[in-house]
Formats: structure tokens, sequence, C-alpha cells
């Protein structure tokens, strides 16, 4: 017997519906992990107008599971050459294989009872798609928050801010919500009415975060000498840390009211909820943005420091290296909250420069200015020898002996060769 596999991806993830073991078949031929779509939830909601008992018997006899698409399994997918819709979004398309082995080809089902020919249900299952990607980088977030939990803790307990404050009560009052949700398989009005205020408040503690953030790129940027700049990089390489907790805290609460919403919607008016649906998706885009454009003006401010830095070093090689340690430091853990939040993008660290390098690229251009090359490097030579040790509670006395006998051999080096240059002036 023939069996159809229903596919529907929305960009990020993908929805298989059909018959369970044709289902598990086809994840297995792909090597995708799953999660339960959770379809039974739309037959309350599919159960009255035409054909609503048809719809009702194909949700029970059909399995549903939901895969997050990365990377590549979203090329892979491209092979079985999928539909866009423009007006949802949504790529459609049904695999027909024997026994779920799937042989390649792809068609539309023209006639009804499919989830791809009712509408309705296409949209139900959309929803159920976007909590699940919903719930996903919840889940992300809270393995994110778990790992600097104690530190993230002390912050929040510290701030007397009123802002975090009623941040922090309305994650309680969500976080019930969704414990209702989970216990009842739906939003009522006594549930949604707890926490309609919520949106507001949690924006006000993002934008919040957003400031303390662009305050310290622009405290970097106002900035230029490498002691200044060490000391508001070190600031910064604690700060960051917890601002980007909070806007974690706050993401991972803006995407349960969304999960709420739209269980809210299917409810309430199911006829309006793939409008929802697009609506949140540009709305949580919006918000993906704003953080990003935020914390790559403050990497782009950390990178400019740590270049500053970099150039200064032969005058402050202790200074420097710190600037550049906390520049990594900083873009590292931009880097790790970015992910969890599904942010593309990535930053190679950057190296500290070192000082013996920095001391050869001055030492090479004072040799190539021609004749005065020698002289030119016995005062590069006391000069660097001289700030060498004026910073020698800075740098250990192992590392100044080994430049200050480096600088001589390269002194002794320039003048042999200049005294054969000399001496081979003379036999001709």
């Amino acid at each position: 017997m023939d069996h159809e596999i229903q596919l529907i991806s929305d960009g990020g993830g993908l929805a298989v519906i059909g018959d369970p073991t044709a289902v598990e078949l086809f994840l297995a031929s792909e090597g995708m992990a799953s999660k339960d779509l959770a379809l039974p939830r739309l037959a309350s909601v599919l159960s009255t107008g035409a054909g609503a008992a048809q719809v009702g018997s194909e949700i029970t006899a059909n399995s549903g599971r939901w895969v997050k698409l990365s990377e590549e399994s979203a090329q892979a997918m491209k092979k079985y050459g999928l539909r866009k819709s423009k007006k949802t979004g949504l790529e459609t398309g049904v695999l027909k294989g024997d026994k779920g082995q799937v042989k390649g080809f792809v068609e539309f089902v023209k006639g009804p009872g499919t989830a791809l020919s009712n509408p309705a249900m296409l949209a139900g299952v959309a929803g159920l798609m976007a909590q699940l990607a919903m719930q996903q980088t919840m889940d992300e977030i809270t393995n994110y928050l778990a790992v600097i939990d104690e530190k993230v803790d002390d912050v929040l307990r510290a701030q007397k801010d009123a802002v975090l404050a009623r941040m922090i009560g309305v994650g309680f009052v969500i976080e019930e919500a969704m414990t209702l949700r989970e216990s009842r398989g739906r939003v009522d009005e006594v549930t949604w009415s707890k926490v309609q205020g919520a949106p507001a408040t949690i924006a006000e503690t993002q934008a919040y975060a957003l400031r303390q953030l662009d305050a310290l790129a622009e405290k970097l940027e106002r900035k230029s000498k490498v002691g200044d700049l060490a000391d508001v990089a070190k600031e910064s390489e604690s700060k960051v840390q917890e601002w980007l907790a909070v806007l974690a805290r706050c993401f991972q609460l803006q995407d349960a009211i969304a999960v709420l919403e739209l269980d809210r919607v299917l409810d309430a008016s199911p006829g309006e909820l793939d409008g929802h649906r697009l609506g949140l998706k540009a709305a949580r885009n919006d918000r993906l943005d704003l953080i990003s454009r935020c914390t790559d003006r403050l990497m782009a401010r950390m990178d400019a420091a740590a270049g500053t830095a970099n150039a200064k070093v032969l005058l402050h090689p202790t200074k420097s290296r710190a600037v550049v340690h906390s520049s990594n430091n900083v873009g590292s853990a931009v880097t790790d909250f970015h992910g969890r939040l599904g942010i593309e993008g990535s930053r190679a660290s950057l190296d500290a420069r070192r000082w013996t390098d920095a001391a050869t690229d001055v030492k090479d251009r004072a040799f190539d200015t021609g004749a005065d090359g020698v002289d030119a490097a016995k005062r590069f030579g006391s000069q660097t020898i001289g700030k060498a040790k004026s910073t020698g509670d800075k740098v250990s006395s192992r590392v100044s002996a080994r430049v200050h006998r480096r600088r001589i051999d390269d002194m002794e080096a320039a003048e042999d060769n200049q005294a054969d240059a000399d001496s081979s002036h003379e036999q001709a």
C-alpha cells in the first residue's frame, strides 16, 4: 500500500504528517530528530463547519512530527521541491512511497481530506510549528541562563531598579500561565487576562538593557589612552554578560507570551490564526534585528579598542594585552548569546600583538631610513630598554632581562653589519 507523507515547512521547521509508521520511517531515513506536533489539539478547534467529521478523523488517524531545521537539513529538503505560498510563506508538498520508502516524487494533493487542502488545518499546523520553534528557543535560553545562573541571580538581586523588578514579577505570572496551558491544553480568557499587560513591561526592560550596552560602547568610544581603555574594557567584560542575561530572559518571556497568544487566537478566532502568526514572526524578527545591531555596535567598539591597544603595545605591554583579552571575552559572550537566540554570524578572536613583534617593526622602519640606520637603531635600543625598565612593576624581571639582551644583540649585529659594509667600501 502506498503512503502519503505531507510536508510543511516555514523555513525554520518542518512538519511531517501522515501514517505513523510512514512518518517514522521517513524521519529515520533522513536522520532527523523530531518532536510531537500535538495534532490532536486541533481536533476541537476544527470540530465545526462542513467536513469537520472528516477532518477530525484524519487528525486522529495521522501522526504529526516537528523537526527544527538546521542549515544543512534545510538544504537537504530542497531536493523534494516543495512549493512556497506567497500568502502564508509556507512551503508544502506530498511525498509518496511504498510503506514510507520515499521515491523522491513530489506532487500536490488536489482532492479534499488533507492538511494541505484544508486552509483551517494548514493554518493550525503552522501555528503549532511556530509554537514549537519558540519553545525550542526558550529551552535554549533556559540552558544558557543555567550556565551563568548564580551570577545572574546575584545581578538581579542587586538591582534596585523598578524596571527589572517588574520584569521579574511578570516572569512569575507568565510561568504560571504556561503551566495552566500545559495542564488544560488551551489558554482560556481568565488565563489570558493575567498576562495581557506583560508585553509592555518586558519591552521596557529590554530597552533598558539595550541602553546599558550602548552606554558601555559610548564609554569605550570616548577613551583614547590605553590605560583608560583597559579599565573600561575590564568593566565591560563583567557588565556585558549581566545585561545579555537580562536580554535573554526578556526574549524568553516574549516567546512565551507569543505561544500563549497563538493558543488564545486559535481558541477564540481560528480564522485569524495565520495572520496573527505572520505578525508575531515579523515582530520577533524586528526584536532580533534590534538586539543584533546593539551588540554589533558594542563589539565594533571593543575591536577598535583592541586595535588601539595593539598599536601601542610598545609603551603599554600589560595594559594592551588586557584590552585584547577583555575584547575576546566579550566577543565570546556575545557569540554564545547570539547562538541561543538564533542570530547568525560569527566573530574571530583577536590576537594580542607581541611586544617583540612591535619592537621588530620599529627597528625595521628605523633601518629603512637609510644612512642614519645605525644611529636610529641605537636610539631605538636605548629608548625601548628605558621603556621596559619604566614598566618593571608590571612586567616580570625575567621578561625584561630577555628583552634587554635581545636589544643588545640587535645593536651589536647592526654595528657588525655596518662595519662589514665600511670595510668592503674601503677595499673597493
